[in-house]
């Protein structure tokens, strides 16, 4: 395997300059690799040609001699594939008063880190944070009011529970929001007490009644970070990104930072919650409007809330909790409103849906609205699909081609969470992805933010395999084949761009990763040991991972939680 040190100095990232004549002028030719087309037959190749960011032709070794190559990359053999396509997450900037918490290992660190941040800010301002969760932390317990009075008890105090279902509010941040032992339980959502009665600190699902009144971040505030958030993308191989969950309003900032940074970000397509038939119409775009950069997506929709609660809306109790269901997010006479006027407008629909109960809702209504108003390539679809419906509603997506993104990589953080609410048969057959393709249905996959690397979801589609390395229904797994296909071209179908990318074949965009290892022939549980070593966009480096002075592509410890980084 070649290392980067051993390259021709002065020129970067291994490109080598060509003299070859008396052939077709182009600006890479990609040479000496493994090359996984991903196209319909799963075909390989060992060169690539690339001119004006788009790929010319592929083929054998033959093909070099036909292109006279500004620069020429050999690869060594190394395994090539399309950037990643994550056709589910969530990018955000962050403000100064915002504590990153995806890596805490312990309550204890959580609160002194928050400490630390209440010694940094005035009292009385506010302090945030995202990415905690108690299957992480060496407690095995969530943090609580109590933890964070004694961290800052001068400070508001809000943190989000990795996934976004919950928070936890210090006794200033609750009193913020006026939330007390009186204070009703909101809509689609659950303040916590504890068994003396008193508020716990939780919030399940509506932790919203107190941040949105708290000092919101502005554009300005957060955007140096937003654009880091997205160009760390590349450092996972993904090219291209479906954000999950955005507004109309704040769509005309995507504008402004895709507008200066073209080319250096990831592709992005940028689902937008429904604002009312009115304003919709004011604002005068739709599904697939814009560029190769950046488009419209579908409009977000939330039909429950999330399992993390959990809130899910599901046919059967939660194990332990009585008669809990979870529950919808609407009324259904809300939802059928919304998916009309969609609909009608010529917009695709992303819908949230974890629970069986609320998938089921959501293909009824959605295949009424299609049945009602034919709309031809509408490709309508499920967001998460965690707990498998029945086998009738599966058979009427397909009738009506209505798809899915799924993220598989919960299968391996969540199974805690699993464990402990679902009994043996929904937990096998949780995130279910061989039953769906039996019938039909389009099937991408996705990470949302648990965690965001790739390499997590293929292990996990491929293995089945929680955190405990313990297999939760076989049967619903994907080959290392398939799993790479819906990570990539399956996403790019579902923003309507399969002719411009998803797989390497002449025309389509030149968005490529290479990769440490090929992941076609290793070991499924090596899945997650896999780097990613180079990520181009459209023909141009934009990633590369730093080896140490004589280490190679292999080495380097993985991190199973954030999987697919350098």
């Amino acid at each position: 395997m070649p290392m980067y040190r051993s390259r021709l100095p002065g020129i970067l990232f291994g490109l080598l300059w060509s003299a070859t004549s008396h052939a077709q002028a182009i600006d890479l030719l990609v040479t000496n690799a493994r090359i996984a087309t991903l196209d319909q037959d799963f075909s390989f190749v060992s060169t690539m040609a690339i001119n004006a960011n788009r790929i010319v032709a592929t083929g054998g070794d033959e093909l070099a001699a036909r292109y006279n190559a500004k620069w020429t990359l050999d690869l060594g053999g190394r395994f090539v594939m399309p950037g990643f396509v994550d056709s589910h997450i969530h990018i955000s900037g962050n403000p100064p008063w915002y504590i990153d918490l995806t890596k805490v290992q312990s309550v204890v660190e959580i609160t002194t880190l928050v400490k630390q941040r209440a010694a940094e800010l005035p009292k009385g301002h506010w302090i945030t944070g995202y990415g905690w969760s108690e299957d992480a932390l060496i407690e095995k317990r969530r943090p609580l009011r109590d933890d964070l009075d004694d961290a800052a008890p001068d400070n508001p105090v809000g943190l989000t529970r990795a996934g976004g279902h919950s928070a936890v509010f210090n006794s200033a941040g609750l009193a913020f929001g006026k939330i007390d032992e009186r204070t009703a339980q909101p809509e689609s959502g659950v303040i916590e007490k504890g068994e003396s009665g008193r508020l716990n600190g939780i919030i399940r699902e509506r932790q919203d009644i107190i941040l949105d009144l708290a000092p919101q971040a502005t554009d300005e505030t957060v955007r140096s970070s937003f654009i880091e958030n997205l160009q760390n993308l590349f450092r996972l191989g993904i090219t291209s990104i479906v954000q999950a969950q955005d507004t109309i309003e704040h769509y005309a900032e995507w504008k402004r930072i895709y507008a200066t940074h073209r080319g250096m970000l990831p592709r992005a397509a940028v689902q937008v919650a429904w604002a009312g038939q009115e304003k919709m119409q004011a604002f005068a775009h739709k599904t697939g409007d814009g560029d190769e950069h950046l488009r419209l997506g579908a409009i977000k929709v939330f039909v429950d809330g999330g399992f993390t609660g959990p809130a899910a809306y599901t046919k059967k109790p939660y194990r332990g909790m009585g008669d809990y269901h979870g529950s919808l997010t609407m009324k259904e006479a809300q939802l059928m409103n919304i998916f009309s006027e969609a609909h009608a407008a010529g917009w695709q629909l992303g819908v949230h849906a974890i629970g069986d109960a609320a998938i089921e809702l959501t293909v009824k209504e959605l295949a009424a609205v299609i049945a009602k108003h034919p709309r031809a390539d509408h490709r309508h679809y499920l967001n998460h699909f965690t707990i498998k419906p029945s086998e009738a509603t599966m058979a009427d997506m397909a009738n009506h081609g209505i798809a899915i993104t799924q993220q598989p990589n919960f299968t391996f953080t969540l199974e805690g969470r699993y464990a402990a609410y679902l009994d043996a048969p929904r937990l096998a057959s949780n995130n279910p992805l061989r039953s769906p393709l039996r019938h039909g249905i389009h099937l991408a996959i996705s990470s949302d933010i648990l965690p965001i690397g790739p390499m997590t979801g293929l292990y996990a589609a491929v293995t089945r395999k929680g955190m405990s390395g313990k297999v939760h229904g076989a049967e619903e797994a994907l080959t290392i084949q398939e799993a790479l296909v819906a990570y990539t071209h399956k996403g790019a179908w579902l923003t309507f761009e399969e002719n411009q990318k998803g797989t390497l074949e002449p025309g389509k965009l030149a968005d490529f990763i290479v990769l440490s290892t090929d992941p076609v022939k290793i070991n499924p549980d090596g899945l997650m040991d896999v780097r990613v070593d180079e990520t181009w966009l459209g023909g141009i480096q934009v990633w590369s991972r730093p080896f140490p002075v004589g280490a190679t592509a292999s080495v380097q410890t993985p991190d199973p939680m954030r999987s697919g980084r350098e």
